[in-house]
């Protein structure tokens, strides 16, 4: 049997279909542990692999979804992981020889990693390593991700294959009808992050018919160039007579067959109610056709759990946030210092409502425990903004912590030349899937001239490289030196800009107020320096987007430069906005208690929301009143804009957290009268 890797670039592989429901109609009862038949009845899993194979199944998948020692657990067979696990390939493997691939199952734990569960990443892949262990032993030829929900869970997943394994990788996601997980993950946000995991195939199944997978599957295609694989469901399920059933037939499951291929959609199988009979019509049905696919060029992208942002190339150049960094600002010091996030969350969403695309977080400061605090500012910052985020540290135990916890491919500022700091950082990107920011500077200093800095940007490049990141993920700061004491090198840095792209193609990112330290009205020279690094094809640039001048600088640029086309970003920005200014008569308003308290719940505002409500209570408000015209409102917008798909289960949770310490320090205030019973109600959950 060929490599599995040789073979997905030379074919269509077609794959499995249903295991769950063949066990059922053979003897798995309601409830039961569908693992467990690898030990009790081995003859019907090998028969269920046989029959998929004979179909024409080129590969079959273990029996082990739900194989992890957490989900075992709840059947008294944690002890039998590794047992059951090998069991599942070997039993595999017994129906298809060396004809065909054995693909080991591993699927969610039904756990939530931090901050929306208690599971920490660590656990988790130590978790998934227990069976991702069991199946290299057993010699399978490949490990399948199917069916997570949780891009961090499976985020752990995939490392722990590359942990404790060199087996190639298939990681799915399962979407809803309104294309994001219930987690909120968009099909392009799970791609970046699977992407830069280096996984060998991505893609969906469960949850949609074959119609929602492709559509899932294109939006996947715009942001990376990895082969795709497909699992319908045989259509969507309906209850006749009491009993799920699944229409699709085995010939309305090949509808798409043609487009797939042309997408790169390299692996075919089915899902929930396919049988042998669909997988046959699949395999029959890509006899004679053309099935050679060519990857579209790599492109660099960042993502979070729910957005992602492209950086270099033909995009419009991104806006990296640099206010959450606690260089001259004794407040967040002091909060770093106290283990507060108030700063953070609060500068996160201003920030993004100025126009920044990516925020840096920096905690770097004396006294402050910065893996720690780095953490902290990960969890802090990603539960109130949906943009992707940049690591701004030099300490590799504070990058690590924060990556762990981070759900998408962050950014890591940064690596330089040296040896030490190659070393150091390289590795964390490629084992948690980043991309870096590669100062063009080295233990010599700071290069005088473009050349000189080039070859440094070169020297990172194959550093990185060699190290496991991909090309497009290694962004070159150029370095912006003060223009009042370097003024000749402030054109060497424009040149810089030119030369990395024309010469290594790859994104370039500024400081760029640093050029103007030191001189009076900098907001004037930053903006005009901004533009002509624009001009230069700057990616990324680092400032305040808080910052009126630098902003209509960038707007502006974009229209000039054809990258805000039909100037729709600079319309939307500038509309309602009047040639001659009118009063400000708004300006230095404080809202309403009322509507404070419900934007403190709508934000997450866990810090601040106690403190709101001392004030309410100073002002007058009874507690009924802070409740029902104040918490009360904030809770129904959150439900509000969770409906429609504006805010998702992170940031419900965030917000209820936020509410149950609102209401612990309201309970001291309620009177009897207030403490009124209004029902009981009944909640079920699944």
């Amino acid at each position: 049997m060929k490599d599995f890797r040789t073979a997905l670039h030379e074919r269509v592989l077609v794959l499995d279909g249903a295991m769950g429901t063949l066990l059922q109609e053979r003897g798995l009862k309601p409830g039961a542990c569908p693992e467990e038949m690898n030990l009790t009845a081995p003859e019907v899993v090998t028969g269920i692999h046989r029959e998929y194979a004979q179909a024409g199944a080129n590969i079959v998948v273990t029996n082990s979804f739900g194989g992890s020692r957490i989900k075992l657990a709840h059947y008294g067979l944690a002890d039998r992981v590794t047992e059951i696990n090998t069991l599942s390939v070997e039993l595999a493997r017994k129906a298809v020889g060396v004809d065909g691939f054995v693909a080991a199952s591993m699927g969610p734990t039904g756990r939530f990693l931090e901050p929306v569960g208690d599971a920490s990443f660590d656990e988790m892949v130590e978790v998934f390593g227990e069976q991702v262990r069991a199946f290299a032993a057993a010699k399978a030829d490949l490990i399948t991700l199917e069916t997570f929900l949780d891009i961090a869970e499976l985020r752990a997943a995939v490392i722990a294959c590359r942990e404790f394994s060199d087996l190639p990788v298939m990681a799915l996601m399962t979407f809803e009808d309104g294309g994001r997980t219930v987690l909120g993950t968009s099909p392009q946000a799970a791609a970046v992050t699977l992407d830069a995991l280096r996984v060998d195939v991505i893609g969906s199944n469960c949850g949609l018919g074959v119609d929602g997978i492709f559509e899932v599957l294109e939006q996947m295609r715009q942001v990376t160039n990895r082969p795709l694989i497909a699992q319908a469901n045989a259509g969507l399920p309906q209850l006749i007579d009491g009993e799920t059933v699944f229409n699709a037939t085995p010939a309305e499951m090949t509808a798409y067959h043609e487009k797939m291929i042309a997408l790169g959609v390299r692996v075919i199988g089915g899902c929930c109610g396919t049988t042998p009979a669909h997988i046959q019509a699949m395999s029959e049905a890509l006899e004679g056709r053309d099935q050679s696919w060519t990857p579209p060029s790599r492109r660099c992208f960042l993502s979070s759990r729910t957005a992602v942002t492209e950086v270099g190339g033909e995009a419009p150049c991104a806006i990296i946030g640099e206010r959450i960094n606690p260089t001259g600002r004794k407040t967040y010091a002091a909060e770093l210092r106290d283990g507060k996030t108030a700063y953070i969350r609060r500068e996160a969403q201003e920030q993004v409502a100025a126009g920044a695309h990516l925020l840096d977080l920096n905690c770097g400061a004396p006294g402050v425990d910065e893996p720690a605090a780095l953490e902290r500012a990960v969890l802090a910052a990603s539960g109130v903004v949906a943009q992707p985020l940049v690591l701004d540290s030099s300490d590799p135990a504070a990058l690590e912590r924060a990556l762990k916890v981070a759900d998408g491919k962050v950014l890591i500022n940064s690596v330089n030349g040296e040896d030490k700091s190659l070393k150091a950082v390289l590795p964390l990107a490629a084992k948690y899937g980043a991309a870096v920011i590669g100062l063009a500077l080295d233990g010599g200093g700071i290069p005088e001239t473009a050349a000189e800095r080039l070859t440094v940007a070169e020297d990172i490049l194959a550093a990185a490289l060699q190290a496991g990141l991909a090309r497009e993920d290694v962004i070159i700061d150029c370095l912006t030196l003060t223009v009042s004491a370097e003024q000749k090198r402030a054109m060497e840095t424009i040149n810089t800009l030119r030369l990395i792209k024309e010469r290594l193609g790859l994104a370039t990112v500024l400081g760029v107020s640093n050029i103007s330290f030191g001189l009076p009205c900098r907001p004037i020279l930053s903006a005009t320096f901004f533009a002509m690094a624009l001009e230069g094809g700057l990616g990324a640039a680092i400032i305040n987007p808080k910052d009126a001048a630098m902003m209509d600088a960038y707007r502006s640029a974009m229209v000039l430069l054809g990258k805000d086309l039909r100037a729709e970003a600079y319309i939307a920005a500038y509309s309602d906005v009047q040639a001659t200014s009118a009063p400000a008569a708004a300006l230095g308003e404080v809202a309403p208690i009322r509507d404070r308290l419900a934007e403190a719940i709508i934000k997450g505002d866990q810090d601040g929301v106690v403190d709101l409500i001392e004030a309410a209570l100073a002002e007058g408000l009874s507690a009924s009143q802070i409740s029902n015209e104040g918490l009360m409102l904030g809770l129904e917008e959150v439900g509000r804009r969770f409906g429609a798909n504006q805010v998702f289960l992170p940031q419900v949770m965030l917000s209820a957290e936020t509410m149950q310490s609102a209401f612990g320090r309201l309970k001291q205030e309620l009177t009897d009268e207030e403490a009124v019973g209004l029902g009981r109600i009944l909640m079920a959950t699944v």
